[in-house]
This record gives structure tokens, sequence and C-alpha cells, in this order.
């Protein structure tokens, strides 16, 4: 009785007969489960690179306008000449700052 009725079972689950089941009957999924958590750490890494590389270039640009700024300002106020704001000015862009 027991038998007869693990079977009917099998049968009613469709259940394939080598044993094997389960989501694509017997298709490895093993390597599947590593994809979602390296896609995440690909867009994280994504995001952190190119943040970082956005800032220090964002930095650099704010170091050089800033100093490129009081030189222009000191300029129209009329506290330095043309020659010594075009000195300074060639001064600042030979020696960037880091």
């Amino acid at each position: 009785m027991l038998t007869s009725l693990s079977t009917a079972i099998a049968a009613a689950a469709q259940l394939p007969a080598d044993g094997v089941h389960g989501p694509g009957d017997g298709f490895a999924f093993w390597p599947f489960f590593l994809l979602i958590p390296l896609f995440w750490i690909l867009v994280i890494g994504f995001f952190i690179f190119f943040g970082r590389r956005m800032w220090r270039r964002n930095h650099y640009w704010a170091a050089t306008q800033g100093a490129e700024s009081v030189l222009r300002e000191r300029y129209a106020r009329g506290e330095i000449d043309e020659t010594e704001y075009r000195q300074r000015l060639e001064v600042l862009r030979a020696h960037p700052t880091k």
C-alpha cells in the first residue's frame, strides 16, 4: 500500500524518473547565485571609482579657480597692473596645486 501510494504521489507530481528534481530538472544552477552579489559589487565599485575621480577633479578645479579669482579681483580693484596680473596668472597655471 505504501509503495502504491508513493508511486501515485510521484506520478501526480510528475517527478523525473532519475530522482533529480527542481528548477531546470538537473541543470546546474550553482554558479548563478554568484552573479547577483558580483553585480552589486561592480555597481558599488563603479560609483566609488567615478565618485573619487570627480571629487579629485572638482577639488583641483576649485583650488585653481580660487587663486585665479582672487587674482582677477585684485586686478579689477586696481591693486595690480596688467603685466603683474599676467605674470602671476602664468605662474598659477604653470604650477597647479595638488
